[in-house]
């Protein structure tokens, strides 16, 4: 503070007011400093200016708070360059959190970026960027890799991996070395994000000035750092291959009703010279080995459909395929990480969402019964919107009314149904 007397005002004041910064509740107390000093670059202690932080310089000190996904090189570049030429990259993490210095070509570079990007999220809700002017004059790069970049000098080596820790596994590039999420230990990492890896769309800031997450990446991240039992995070097949189906009840709709829970749909061909079989084209590698993971055995129509990873890569675009890229019924192009949150196997209870305002319980249940009993249900509002849960008698009819009733009309509303984790209603 300026003065002693502004200081003991200050802290009368938190007397009874509780203070808190970003929704922390913080505590002061006087300190024994009679002065803030801070060193120089030569070592040599000085007093902060005031104003040095308003001092613009062509290199930022970007602090990200509240950091759900990890921030690489890669995610940084993408959102600092569309403001100038991003000459050097450095990420590091010291007590204020994740932090990374950056340095423009030019200082009005790094006036506009910091003008512009100031207080934005990187990921919706998220990693917010406080972003201030360094002091430094020139960033030391020397080596090349997730971490630090020099984007002028890309002779520069990478440092050396770890033994058995192989460079392309997705644990390790979505979460740094030993699968953690930045210094994360196993006991109990908190969520954390993603750095854009190879195969996966490129990142791209929205209009809300968030940027966009992509498949695999954002699933890692929703679970935790710590993927679901039975998950690798190594596989790059999104083709599966389903058989054992009842050819006389399902349809390339109802496939997609049942695989969209765990990842975009592509495309569906049911093959003509195997009538139980079907070819399922996921978003990525990384969803359809949830969808592997979560429904092979599952019985539909009274029998055990197995799923399995197809030889082809991808299902061609012909007459007798069903394309649904650009399906609105897709779940995971919007609110990806939730979506993600949610995957689980069959279970006996199901989520209803958009439903009419003014829908009555036994409406729901009539519109559902026929795909086996309903033994609890309760309609419910969140957010100002009309939904419900409809716990059924088994797995199996649960299943073929999500099969049957999703994106099916019930009083002019398109409705969804999803699995649901709850035991009872």
């Amino acid at each position: 503070m300026q003065d002693i007397p502004s200081a003991i005002n200050l802290m009368q004041y938190y007397t009874t007011v509780q203070p808190s910064v970003r929704g922390r509740n913080v505590y002061m107390q006087f300190s024994s400093h009679p002065e803030l000093t801070t060193p120089d670059q030569s070592g040599q202690t000085r007093r902060l200016p005031a104003e040095q932080e308003l001092l613009p310089n062509r290199i930022l000190l970007i602090t990200i708070h509240n950091p759900l996904y990890p921030i690489t090189v890669d995610v940084l570049h993408q959102v600092f360059s569309p403001h100038g030429f991003v000459e050097k990259i450095v990420t590091f993490t010291k007590s204020a959190g994740l932090q990374a210095l950056l340095q423009y070509a030019s200082q009005s570079s790094a006036v506009q970026a910091r003008s512009t990007l100031q207080g934005r999220n990187i990921y919706d809700g998220c990693c917010t960027l406080d972003i201030q002017y360094s002091n430094l004059q020139e960033l030391q790069v020397n080596y090349n890799n997730e971490r630090t970049r020099d984007f002028t000098n890309a002779a520069l080596p990478s440092e050396q991996s770890r033994p058995g820790n192989p460079g392309n596994n997705i644990m390790s590039s979505l979460f740094g070395e030993g699968g953690h999420v930045y210094s994360m230990g196993a006991g109990g990492p908190r969520p954390g994000g993603f750095q854009q890896s190879g195969g996966h769309p490129a990142l791209g800031m929205n209009s809300y000035g968030q940027v966009a997450m992509g498949g695999a990446s954002a699933a890692a991240a929703a679970f935790g750092g710590v993927l679901p039992p039975g998950i690798t995070g190594t596989n790059d097949r999104s083709t599966l291959l389903v058989s054992n189906l009842v050819p006389e009840k399902i349809d390339a709709d109802r496939l997609f009703n049942l695989f969209s829970n765990y990842g975009n749909i592509v495309r569906i061909k049911i093959l003509h010279n195997k009538p139980d079989h079907a070819l399922i084209q996921m978003g990525d590698g990384f969803q359809a080995e949830l969808a592997f993971n979560y429904l092979k055995g599952v019985t539909l129509f009274g029998k055990r459909m197995d799923v399995n990873f197809s030889k082809h890569a991808q299902i061609n675009p012909s007459p007798d395929t069903s394309d649904f890229s650009s399906s609105p019924l897709n779940r995971f192009n919007r609110n990806a990480a939730k979506n993600y949150r949610y995957c689980c196997a069959p279970t006996k209870m199901i989520h209803v969402s958009s439903l009419p305002a003014d829908i009555a319980l036994e409406d729901i249940t009539s519109h559902l019964s026929a795909h086996g009993t309903v033994a609890n249900a309760k309609v419910f509002e969140s957010n100002g919107k009309k939904q419900a849960l409809m716990l059924f008698e088994s797995e199996e009819q649960a299943t073929e009314a999500l099969v049957c009733k999703h994106a099916s009309q019930l009083q002019s509303n398109t409705i969804r149904l999803a699995f649901s984790k709850l035991a009872s209603v």
